[in-house]
């Protein structure tokens, strides 16, 4: 547990620009905060210690704003940035090197038992505000975009925007320093408004040839 948490935060120190200091970090980071508790709720929770691990759950949750059920299972080097308002459910699975911007939920979508929650792999952003919901998995190196709704899995090396989350192949491109640019993602209904007014532009200039030729 002691290397785990070890990784979470030095992950601070590589993807967030604000980390000034060790002290600073320990201090005031929510983020770093919240996973500690959870991996000690983790290990109860898996020991069978009963009730104690929902209890450090909601202290974690008073004390940062995020909500991790004890029974979420998260990898090394995962890091929440500000943190306030991230819910992740019970049965979420979150592979290494995970970041997720405040206002993630990662959910189920109704009353369902079993594993209902998402699974993501490794090397993935989610940025501010983004649901991901149901039994579904997200697949390595993906970006998930601010305010998007992701409701299917998600092939690796991909960019999910919109609602519902719509997406956008990577090429098989690794996403590395870079993934924490969430913003300039691809829009693909823009790119689909722009190619249809192009295409209705080349409709215009046939019809006015035809005029000119009558």
């Amino acid at each position: 547990m002691l290397k785990t948490i070890k990784k979470d935060f030095h992950a601070i120190f590589e993807r967030d620009p604000a980390a000034a200091n060790s002290i600073e970090v320990v201090l005031t980071t929510p983020g770093l905060h919240a996973i500690i508790l959870h991996r000690i709720a983790h290990w109860m929770w898996k020991n069978g210690v009963p009730l104690l691990p929902r209890v450090i759950s909601h202290i974690s949750r008073l004390l940062t704003g995020i909500e991790i059920h004890p029974g979420a299972a998260i990898g090394d080097g995962f890091f929440i940035d500000h943190g306030m308002g991230v819910v992740i459910g019970e049965t979420t699975i979150i592979g290494n090197n995970v970041t997720l911007f405040q206002g993630v939920t990662l959910g189920g979508t109704g009353k369902e038992k079993g594993k209902r929650h998402p699974t993501l792999g490794n090397n993935i952003v989610v940025g501010v505000g983004a649901k991901v919901l149901g039994d579904i998995v997200i697949g390595d190196n993906v970006k998930i975009g601010a305010n998007s709704v992701v409701l299917e899995s998600v092939p690796s090396n991909a960019t999910v925007v919109g609602v519902p989350g719509r997406v956008v192949k990577q090429g098989g491109r690794r996403l590395s320093g870079a993934m924490l640019d969430h913003i300039h993602l691809p829009d693909p209904v823009a790119d689909r408004l722009e190619r249809i007014e192009n295409e209705l532009e080349e409709v215009k200039n046939q019809i006015r040839g035809f005029k000119d030729e009558s």
